[in-house]
């Protein structure tokens, strides 16, 4: 850390971000909390007590003593590591600087009724009683992206991508994106085609407290610290908390056990990046998660390079034995969990048809942010995209259609992107590992996942936000993002 005989400046600015992440601790545990435990009463309280605490955050993170000291220890004596701390805290401030807290309060606290209530509508199909509170809250999203776009002189929907993906712009992401939308709605057909004869594999019951255990066996085989974490349930799984204490959470259907399963080593995945972040960096800017698209990349490194391989699978097998009872092979397993199959939900999908979902959300998103896009015209847009890209007619279902997903009824438009570019990251990660390790696969079937865990201990979660993303991605694969490598992945267990 900071010698504050010799960078008093710096050391000050340390222990104020210090402060900020312990009050961001709290957050979050609010967050895990209202997620899981909050009896449904206590919405309107919470709310109001969550949006007082980040208006205080806020306070913290634009205190009047931050610009001037940021200058000051820009001409002290840093290492490499001190200076990339000292760049983020600009980063962050900067950040934080632009919307009037006032603003940061009210889009707090509109999202947490506004997420309470989608909780119930969701559930009743009821896109009336949602449509009000997501036009409200879209309002507020606009007020917040051109105060962001106009202070970085950038269009709206960038300031939105910078919160999450700092350097992502809207004509990168067309450029990818527009490649995969012109060859994967034809792979999708393909690979169905190839799999039409494929024997269907039946699975049975089982109750959500037998998920539960087999989940928690699954954690701990890949590496989960239950000493500085735990696993609950929620509507819409997530991975929340801090580095030293870490929240997941998952969703059980007791007739169909794989989604949960799955959702548990996804969640693992970034609960193993964040367990991993440099210790001695706990609580700084520089010690936290680069960007959400690395973040992605490592659930998705864990769901679907690792979890959905033959390799993988035949190491739960035991597992399920164990707890499900004996009848799913690593054969079974690995139909069940290579099936391409064009459906309503995102968080369902398999890795092939999954990034159409995201295609589909950030063309939305731009509407929305540049009102292109009313609220009011949504399903309908998300039926006519839902057609064309997947085949599916989901008119006058919202639930499971414009409806399902947490981020736009908490006000987060610009999250959706990294789900894709985490996908093609991951498979990046991996084409590298075996060009020095050899098969991904095969060292997980042989038992020797951890020798996979050090290659990205070393590489990607020991970082932290040191360097940039390009710079850590290329730093650890020797280029930058290459969507190619995702298309490779794709071919290779689907096409072969």
């Amino acid at each position: 850390m900071a010698n504050s005989n010799s960078n008093p400046h710096y050391s000050k600015l340390s222990q104020h971000f210090q402060k900020i992440s312990h009050f961001e601790h709290l957050s979050a545990l609010g967050d895990w909390d209202q997620a899981t435990m909050m009896p449904s009463g206590g919405s309107e309280a919470r709310g109001a007590a969550m949006a007082e605490l980040a208006g205080h955050i806020h306070e913290l993170k634009t205190a009047d003593f931050i610009e001037e000291t940021l200058n000051l220890a820009a001409d002290e004596v840093l290492n490499m590591e001190q200076a990339a701390n000292l760049r983020e805290m600009q980063y962050q401030y900067f950040q934080a600087n632009i919307v009037p807290a006032s603003l940061v309060q009210s889009k707090t606290q509109l999202a947490y009724q506004c997420e309470h209530a989608w909780r119930v509508q969701r559930k009743n199909n009821d896109w009336q009683g949602f449509k009000p509170n997501l036009e409200a809250l879209i309002t507020l999203v606009r007020e917040e992206a051109a105060i962001r776009a106009q202070a970085q002189n950038i269009s709206p929907y960038d300031a939105l991508l910078n919160k999450f993906e700092p350097g992502m712009t809207t004509r990168r992401l067309e450029k990818v994106f527009g490649s995969l939308k012109s060859w994967l709605p034809q792979m999708i057909i393909q690979v169905q085609a190839n799999q039409l004869n494929d024997l269907k594999v039946d699975i049975p019951s089982f109750s959500a407290e037998k998920q539960e255990a087999l989940g928690r066996d699954v954690m701990n085989f890949l590496g989960f610290d239950f000493n500085q974490g735990r696993l609950d349930t929620s509507s819409h799984p997530f991975c929340g908390g801090v580095p030293g204490d870490i929240r997941l959470t998952t969703r059980f259907d007791e007739t169909d056990f794989t989604q949960g399963l799955m959702g548990v080593i996804h969640e693992t995945g970034h609960a193993r990046y964040e367990q991993s972040l440099p210790k001695q960096w706990r609580g700084q800017p520089v010690g936290g998660h680069r960007s959400m698209a690395i973040h992605e990349s490592q659930s998705l490194f864990c769901e679907m390079q690792l979890g959905r391989g033959a390799g993988f699978l035949s190491q739960l097998e035991p597992l399920i034995s164990q707890h499900l009872g004996k009848g799913l092979d690593t054969q079974a397993l690995t139909k069940l969990y290579t099936r391409v199959e064009p459906g309503f939900i995102r968080v369902d999908a398999d890795e092939v048809t999954y990034p159409c979902h995201i295609l589909l959300r950030f063309e939305a998103e731009k509407g929305l942010v540049d009102a292109s896009l009313a609220v009011a015209d949504l399903p309908d847009f998300w039926a006519e995209n839902m057609q064309s890209l997947l085949g599916v007619d989901t008119s006058g279902n919202y639930q499971n259609g414009c409806m399902q997903d947490i981020h736009w009824a908490v006000g987060e438009l610009g999250y959706f992107p990294s789900y894709t570019l985490g996908a093609m990251y991951a498979a990046q990660f991996r084409y590298a590992i075996e060009k020095s390790l050899g098969s991904v696969d095969a060292l997980v079937a042989q038992g020797k996942i951890q020798v996979i865990f050090d290659w990205l201990e070393q590489n990607i979660w020991s970082k932290g936000c040191l360097l940039s993303t390009d710079e850590l991605v290329k730093q650890a694969t020797g280029e930058p993002l290459n969507p190619e490598y995702f298309k490779r992945h794709l071919e290779q267990r689907y096409l072969k």
